[in-house]
């Protein structure tokens, strides 16, 4: 499958196999038309194929490695090693979900199961930070969190370690509870935006762009941070979800030449600020939910096929009501930090009662929390 094409060529100029997640997604949302068992076997050569020097933008590299040790390991010649295995087991999750839905072989479903637990490898519980592993099982040394590249991807440490997408309570354990997973993730935003380029001889110009917009090591115009805001809604914190989302939103964004704080690569940044402006945005292709933020509009009608449409009301929204109070799902009170795909698509009435104070009592709850993979049970039964 290829990867990361632009007109006319491949480029290879990032890492990854995202038509596995792309693919899932569709199929497991009910979109149909097209030859869905050619594409898993075309899926599933990516999770077993190094990438051929002629063409670096197809299969996985240093997958040999992370099939055989479950991570890339930091020594072995393979850059950005650290965030290919996240992000490959981030996919492999995908994978999991899709071979589920078409009843593939239970060897094969249990296969990307445990594989998609394998962002745990890198995971230092004496830095509370993903790190570089070696192939002996050692952390790589020196590490320096603000290192940009070497074992991540235009990005550091302070950035890759909430990118398991998958499975955020696998992250809070980790991290040792929620508490302590809410006090990392506030350290994204105060922390102060330094870098250390030496690895890649320059300063390039995502760490520019993090300067430039001061909210701490968070790097909006960067892909691998965009889902971070809603990652409070994980953990029972969703009025900091709330906060962060609405603040990007209103800081971030203008009608100007400048509109855009970083690149826009191929929609990604308006898709951002398009989802967050209706309220919620998909942290985890794969799954069926949407985590739910704060609405920017009074009011929203979108038209979907049938005659249905979602309808998101917000009367008393404004530049200070950021907060939501409450939230009613067709009519009826939802405490929930997320949405669910099939419920909107069939025709839904969201009714936000919004206010300029956090309501530290709504969704906070074990069962609001959005979906991980490690709430499942018995998956390799």
């Amino acid at each position: 499958m290829p990867e990361w094409t632009s007109p006319g060529h491949h480029t290879g100029v990032t890492f990854g196999a995202y038509s596995a997640a792309i693919i899932s997604d569709a199929y497991l949302k009910g979109i149909r038309g097209y030859d869905i068992n050619t594409l898993f076997v075309a899926i599933l050569k990516n999770t077993i194929s190094e990438p051929p020097k002629s063409i670096s933008s197809v299969g996985r590299l240093g997958v040999s490695f992370y099939n055989k040790l479950g991570y890339v390991p930091y020594d072995v010649g393979v850059r950005e090693n650290t965030a290919r295995t996240i992000e490959y087991a981030y996919l492999d999750y995908t994978i999991y979900e899709l071979a589920k839905a078409l009843r593939r072989p239970k060897e094969e479903i249990k296969l990307f199961a445990k594989r998609s637990f394998n962002y745990k490898n890198h995971f230092d519980p004496s830095v509370g930070l993903m790190r570089g592993k070696n192939k002996n099982g050692t952390f790589q040394s020196p590490f320096d969190p603000f290192k940009w590249g070497d074992a991540f991807t235009e990005g550091n440490s302070w950035h890759y370690t909430w990118a398991p997408v998958n499975d955020m309570k696998g992250l809070i354990n980790l991290m040792g509870g929620k508490s302590r997973f809410i006090n990392k993730l506030d350290s994204v935003f105060v922390l102060p935006p330094i870098f250390d380029e030496s690895w890649y001889g320059y300063v390039i110009h995502e760490m520019r762009e993090m300067q430039v917009v001061n909210m701490g090591q968070y790097v909006h115009g960067n892909q691998p941070m965009q889902h971070v805001p809603y990652l409070f809604n994980y953990a029972g914190a969703p009025w900091k979800t709330q906060f962060w989302v609405r603040e990007i939103m209103n800081r971030l964004y203008n009608d100007g030449p400048a509109g855009y704080c970083g690149d826009e690569d191929t929609g990604q940044t308006s898709a951002w600020y398009l989802f967050s402006a209706l309220g919620f945005y998909p942290v985890a292709p794969g799954t069926n939910q949407y985590v739910i933020g704060a609405p920017l509009f009074r009011k929203v009608i979108m038209k979907l096929s049938d005659n249905r449409k979602i309808e998101i009301n917000a009367p008393n929204n404004n530049a200070n009501n950021r907060y939501v109070k409450s939230l009613k799902l067709n009519g009826k009170i939802y405490s929930r930090n997320w949405l669910n795909h099939f419920d909107l698509i069939k025709g839904a009435v969201l009714d936000f009662k919004m206010s300029d104070v956090p309501n530290k009592k709504r969704g906070v709850d074990e069962i609001d929390a959005p979906y991980s993979f490690s709430d499942e049970k018995n998956i390799y039964k």
